[in-house]
């Protein structure tokens, strides 16, 4: 149960042609732009997928990413819990575009929302909602007391709740065909 240690940006895109990537962002991030050849499998279908990880690990390194390193990190401690090794990308996708190296993602029209982007505008609306209606009703400021409160645990925790929740939003959840198609190469 050993997990290998995390890569820099570099180390990954020196040997980003003998790795698998595995990115476990929601699929509207990861459609936003992923790094070259990343497979998406969000990182709640995660246990759904290691049938096929175990035997993609079993054929060479696996690399898990998501946008800053949390949700890789968390990913590769269920792995190595599975007995299969993986590899995080240090500052995931955030920092590899900061290193100028290029990302492969949708081209069309419609705009995709990174889950940071969405979390904030949640918990805005939220609070904001709190203490508007906490004018005619002060109980309804609990719900910004709330919101904050889970706002301080994310950050000392490193994890996010309402993350969690919004990937679970039909934008954010892979198509069937899509993980199924995903598995399969992975399996294959």
């Amino acid at each position: 149960m050993t997990t290998a240690a995390a890569l820099t940006v570099d180390q990954a895109h020196a040997r980003l042609h003998e790795l698998t990537v595995i990115d476990v962002r929601a699929p509207g991030e990861y459609a936003a732009g992923h790094l070259p050849g990343a497979h998406n499998i969000p990182l709640d279908h995660l246990d759904t997928a290691l049938p096929a990880l175990r035997t993609a690990a079993g054929r060479g390194e696996l690399l898990v990413v998501c946008a800053s390193g949390a949700r890789s990190a968390e990913a590769c401690r269920r792995l190595a819990g599975h007995g299969i090794p993986a590899s995080g990308l240090t500052g995931g996708t955030n920092a590899w575009r900061e290193h100028g190296h290029t990302t492969h993602g949708d081209t069309g029209t419609r705009a995709r929302w990174a889950m940071e982007r969405q979390v904030r505008l949640a918990a805005g609306s939220l609070v904001l909602t709190g203490l508007l209606a906490g004018q005619r009703w002060g109980a309804a400021r609990w719900l910004s007391a709330g919101v904050a409160g889970g706002l301080v645990f994310s950050a000392l925790t490193d994890t996010c709740g309402m993350a969690r929740i919004l990937a679970k939003l039909p934008h954010n959840r892979p198509e069937a065909t899509a993980l199924d198609a995903t598995l399969a190469a992975l399996a294959g």
